[in-house]
């Protein structure tokens, strides 16, 4: 087994202990009725153009986020930590709305297109909820939506030519028009995370 084989063991060992206590932590938790939660209204300046392609090479732009609620999350296949607890618990928020996922979607974005290719992407998202729809594009086409959303990332230069990438790690909220709402802090509890989603989705 490679040093890298040995890596991606450890990660997904520590995925499935994670999947675990996210099971037991939703299992006991109380929920938040939407309508306790603050109205979230759309902000400017944040959002704009885009044109990138999902996992299955399909083209995907600004208008394409129309018509449902969605959640944007900015990483990339390669991060060991922040991308794959998100992914782990955005794959919880979908379970948990039931039928209210179909008005609702997940959008994984990445921050990495040197590495990060459709196939990649598609390779990776599979193993969270089918539904996901992961986007990339070259460097111009993923510095333009990075900056239109004002998300911040760096790569980090390792050992032996490897690096990593130091970027945003809260979920953006978007309503069904597309425009930014609010966000879901990295690690938010899962009552205020769906709470937020509910309230989003049941706006008029």
């Amino acid at each position: 087994m490679t040093l890298l084989q040995k890596f991606r063991a450890v990660v997904w060992a520590a995925i499935v202990v994670l999947i675990v206590g996210l099971a037991v932590r939703y299992a006991v938790r109380d929920t938040i009725p939407p309508d306790q939660v603050p109205a979230m209204r759309p902000v400017s300046g944040i959002g704009g153009p885009f044109a990138m392609v999902d996992q299955q090479g399909r083209p995907f732009t600004e208008a394409d986020l129309k018509g449902r609620a969605t959640a944007m999350f900015f990483g990339y296949t390669y991060c060991p930590d922040v991308c794959p607890t998100t992914l782990l618990e955005a794959s919880q928020w979908m379970a948990q709305l039931g039928a209210d996922a179909e008005r609702f979607r997940v959008v994984f974005v990445t921050v990495d297109p040197e590495r990060d290719t459709p196939a990649k992407l598609a390779e990776y998202l599979g193993s969270f909820d089918p539904r996901f729809v992961g986007l990339s594009g070259d460097r111009a086409a993923t510095d333009k939506i990075l900056a239109a959303y004002r998300v911040f990332a760096r790569k980090v230069e390792g050992k032996d030519g490897d690096y990593t990438m130091d970027h945003t790690a809260a979920t953006y909220l978007l309503d069904a028009e597309g425009r930014f709402v609010g966000v879901i802090n990295f690690q938010e509890p899962t009552d205020k995370a769906l709470a937020k989603i509910r309230n989003l989705i049941t706006r008029r």
